[in-house]
């Protein structure tokens, strides 16, 4: 079988002709020149060079370009040979800009999904987690000279509030206040909330009753 490579070297060689020569007639380096006679495609740029290189080199050398042609689709199996252009010969554009546009579409859908979560949460917040509750007064362990004890703090204003099993307005924005009566020595207070989903939060307060005279 005639190989593009092998009648390319004879002819040149007929002619008299170097490798060099040829690469300044036609503008190809001559390591691809040399590629080409040695049927080493792989160590050719793209497909569409590769072709471009063999149609120019036959043209130079006087040969039928459309048989040389047709000799190199024959012995180049470009899902095998073809190779992106070396590094500072290719365009980097080619195949950077891919890439670019596939990682700048997943960080939108990634921010996209990011947002719509985050807006989910936050509609659903309730849902998920116990309902908010701190108790600024009294403290743990405190002792009261009363029986008389006012309770405070805050919560989440859409939930229901009981103290010691008795339910607490809670104001607008979240706060509460009631005043209870305990008995002397060591008193537990149970304060509950809970939220229309029926997530539930429940606080203890300890406090030592010591009533004046």
């Amino acid at each position: 079988m005639i190989k593009i490579g092998t009648e390319f070297e004879e002819e040149r060689k007929r002619k008299n002709l170097t490798l060099e020569e040829i690469a300044k007639a036609t503008k190809i380096r001559e390591e691809f020149l040399r590629a080409i006679e040695k049927g080493d495609f792989k160590a050719l740029p793209s497909s569409a060079y590769a072709y471009g290189f063999v149609r120019n080199y036959a043209k130079f050398l006087g040969l039928p370009v459309e048989k040389s042609l047709a000799l190199f689709r024959r012995e180049f199996d470009e899902k095998k040979n073809i190779e992106v252009l070396p590094r500072g010969f290719s365009n980097p554009r080619e195949y950077s800009v891919p890439r670019f546009r596939i990682g700048r579409s997943m960080v939108l859908i990634s921010g996209v999904f990011i947002i719509v979560l985050a807006f989910l949460l936050f509609q659903y917040r309730a849902a998920i987690f116990n309902p908010s509750l701190s108790v600024d007064h009294p403290a743990e362990n405190q002792t009261v000279n009363s029986v008389n004890v006012e309770v405070r703090g805050k919560t989440d204003p859409n939930s229901t509030l009981s103290i010691d099993n008795e339910d607490v307005s809670i104001e607008s924005n979240g706060t509460f206040k009631k005043n209870i009566t305990v008995f002397p020595g060591n008193t537990v207070i149970n304060i509950r909330v809970e939220n229309k989903f029926g997530r539930v939060t429940i606080l203890k307060r300890t406090v030592l009753v010591r009533p004046g005279p």
